[in-house]
């Protein structure tokens, strides 16, 4: 009897060991959604169908289109359609200067892995009462992202959170390594304008991405486990770079 409690708790104690560790790949945000700042109390709106703001809207979605037809352009939008922590890190190795990985950069991955998500979290409120029609759905054409298409219809376009993705996945890898700002913010930019191109949002949805990414990134900087995790983010690529 002895010996079988003996197993069942050594059982149990791998099973919890095994939990754990895959608990460390779930994301633990620094805020809530209703922690962060409320979008919907600041005059950051979709543009009236009227307004020259809607008629730039209508400009930059031919813009995109036309864009379509620049293969290596084209192929970068499909691949920043693709949402998520593994094309961040795939898109903007080059840029910053280093391929971020859980096995690799374990620390700038779990800044990322927690910090991504806490920003993704100020366009819940907003999509959600907007609940704008996107660019495809308006034309009644397709994207280039075809199958994301069925998602997208019952997901507001303004802001984009795509763009939200990327802004702010360009603005902590800049605070990791300053001197690579130029490249990574020019690739954070055009991860927003990849959502042009591939027709799933409108220009304005994704300058709406880059003031609300920075304005998640200011919220970020007043939690402590925040700071301290970016601290240790910068000393391992100071390491890894000899920086």
């Amino acid at each position: 009897m002895r010996t079988r409690n003996l197993i069942i708790a050594g059982l149990l104690a791998l099973t919890s060991a095994t939990s754990a560790l895959a608990q460390t790949d779930k994301p633990q945000p620094y805020f809530s959604t209703k922690e962060m700042p409320d979008l919907l109390k600041m005059p950051i709106t979709p543009p009236d169908s009227l307004s020259a703001g809607y008629a730039y809207d209508l400009a930059r979605y031919y813009w995109g289109k036309s864009m379509r037809e620049n293969p290596e352009r084209s192929a970068m939008a499909k691949r920043d359609a693709v949402y998520g922590l593994d094309c961040i890190c795939r898109e903007f190795a080059e840029p910053f200067g280093l391929k971020v990985s859980k096995e690799a950069t374990p620390e700038i991955y779990k800044l990322l892995l927690d910090a991504l998500p806490t920003c993704d979290n100020i366009c819940i409120d907003p999509k959600n009462h907007y609940m704008r029609r996107r660019p495809f759905m308006v034309f009644h054409e397709t994207t280039l992202a075809p199958q994301d298409e069925a998602d997208l219809r019952k997901n507001g376009s303004f802001p984009s959170g795509h763009t939200i993705l990327g802004w702010s996945a360009a603005l902590l890898l800049t605070e990791i390594n300053p001197d690579g700002a130029d490249a990574i913010m020019s690739r954070g930019y055009q991860y927003g304008e990849s959502r042009v191109i591939v027709g799933a949002h409108w220009q304005s949805d994704v300058n709406a991405g880059y003031l609300a990414a920075s304005i998640a990134y200011a919220k970020l900087h007043t939690s402590e486990r925040f700071l301290k995790q970016m601290a240790k983010a910068r000393k391992e690529f100071q390491k890894l770079t000899k920086k």
